[in-house]
């Protein structure tokens, strides 16, 4: 049985950090989505959590801090760029990609000599991190490939039975996942696009970051197809809608344009303009249409600027069967 605790409330968290302490899954908020959380430092509570995602156990998760002093207990010879990035964008959404300490167990890394890290900006994750002095090594609380929650609804839903509790902290408010960055290299590397551009970490860093559209890192969340609902998920061009628009199939449309609105799809949700606003709300959209039971959703094509890049990443995974 899974049960739902406040973040709110203090012994609510108090029990989640007795819970997380005894080697027990907890579902906690996340700024980015919701995060399947186990003591860093307890092997086996890591193990549970990829036996309750069905994850590869050769994937590596990310490591959740409450304290940027922290990096020196995971990571070995940290160069300067991450502190540099650390200042500048933690707590947030930017997970680094460091040397691990030879004390890191490698369930944590998918054995291999990297760990990935951040510090979340969520403020009840922070209070649970800080209040019972705790690292937690969290994926997105779902099932391995389907889509990220980003409500604790959403974790009951999918994941209910699978772990001890759920710690509800309200909606997220940025509702895609973290920026991952590679400092291991003799450049630095964006490994999955998020938030954080990498035109916001060169400037900060005052170098070049490089970000390959193909690369063979295995980092958390960079599945070929990942972040799925269970309908099938179609790209499709403004053109494209407005040729097909009448073809006789249950569907759903995401578009930005309001005048889409009077084509014969089974719901259209016109989503916002702004990027920050419509990365808010991808994930709770395509679960919503999951409940829909229509054959497909039709999901017009983002701007294809660096600002929506993540979007369109998660899309695009999302969209492979």
């Amino acid at each position: 049985m899974t049960i739902l605790l406040n973040a709110n409330v203090e012994s609510d968290l108090a029990q989640a950090v007795q819970l997380l302490r005894g080697g027990k899954l907890v579902a906690v908020p996340t700024e980015t989505v919701y995060g399947l959380a186990a003591d860093a430092r307890q092997p086996e509570a890591v193990r549970a959590i990829f036996t309750a995602k069905q994850r590869p156990d050769h994937h590596p998760l990310i490591v959740h801090l409450g304290d940027m002093a922290q990096l020196d207990d995971w990571a070995l010879r940290i160069p300067t760029s991450a502190w540099e990035l650390a200042k500048q964008f933690w707590p947030g959404p930017l997970t680094l990609v460091l040397e691990k300490r030879h004390s890191v167990h490698g369930v944590i890394t998918g054995g291999k000599n990297t760990i990935a890290l951040r510090m979340p900006a969520h403020p009840a994750l922070l209070n649970l991190l800080r209040y019972g002095d705790l690292s937690l090594a969290a994926p997105s609380a779902n099932p391995h490939k389907h889509l990220s929650p980003t409500s604790a609804a959403h974790v009951m839903a999918t994941m209910g039975g699978k772990l001890a509790a759920v710690l509800d902290g309200g909606e997220c408010v940025l509702g895609i996942e973290s920026t991952i960055v590679d400092l291991t290299g003799d450049e630095p590397r964006v490994l999955r696009s998020g938030p954080i551009t990498p035109t916001q970490l060169a400037e900060t860093l005052g170098c070049p970051v490089a970000c390959p559209l193909q690369h063979s890192i295995a980092v958390p969340g960079n599945m070929p197809e990942h972040y799925r609902p269970r309908t099938p998920l179609r790209l499709k061009t403004a053109q494209e809608i407005q040729q097909d628009a009448n073809y006789p199939v249950a569907r759903m449309l995401l578009t930005l344009n309001a005048d889409r609105e009077n084509f014969s799809f089974a719901l259209t949700r016109v989503m916002p303009s702004d990027k920050p606003s419509y990365a808010r709300l991808l994930y709770r959209a395509l679960y919503e249409a999951d409940q829909l039971n229509v054959r497909e959703i039709w999901v017009e094509l983002p701007p294809s600027t660096e600002e929506w890049s993540d979007v369109a990443d998660r899309l695009m995974r999302a969209s492979r069967s």
